[in-house]
């Protein structure tokens, strides 16, 4: 979707897609610190009225781009994301499967907000 906005923000953890003023769709995540900085998609929900407008496709290329700016890896959870990255090795980089264990422990222990 070639007229989106994606906003970080960081303090609540979500990566925003805004068509104008109006909400398309979002990426929850958390940051994990250990045993490597690392950003964690739990959660990419795309409004009904954005579906198959490449919103979430946007959404999941731009996390990727905040990490490497960051330098950091992603450490997807969320399904929707691992099969964006399994269709986009050349932008999405495999996360090590310790950093993933580590933030599914993460999550297990913060459950709140997701």
């Amino acid at each position: 979707m070639s007229d989106v906005q994606i906003r970080d923000d960081r303090a609540v953890g979500r990566l925003e897609a805004f068509a104008g003023d109006e909400l398309a769709g979002h990426i929850q995540y958390f940051v994990l610190e250990s045993p490597q900085g690392a950003l964690v998609p739990v959660h990419t929900i795309v409004e009904p009225a954005y579906e198959g407008q490449g919103v979430a496709g946007s959404l999941a290329r731009e996390l990727y781009g905040i990490a490497a700016r960051e330098g950091v890896v992603v450490a997807p959870l969320c399904p929707y994301v691992v099969r964006w990255a399994e269709r986009h090795p050349e932008e999405a980089p495999a996360a090590d499967p310790e950093l993933l264990r580590a933030a599914k422990d993460w999550l297990i222990a913060h459950p709140e907000g997701f």
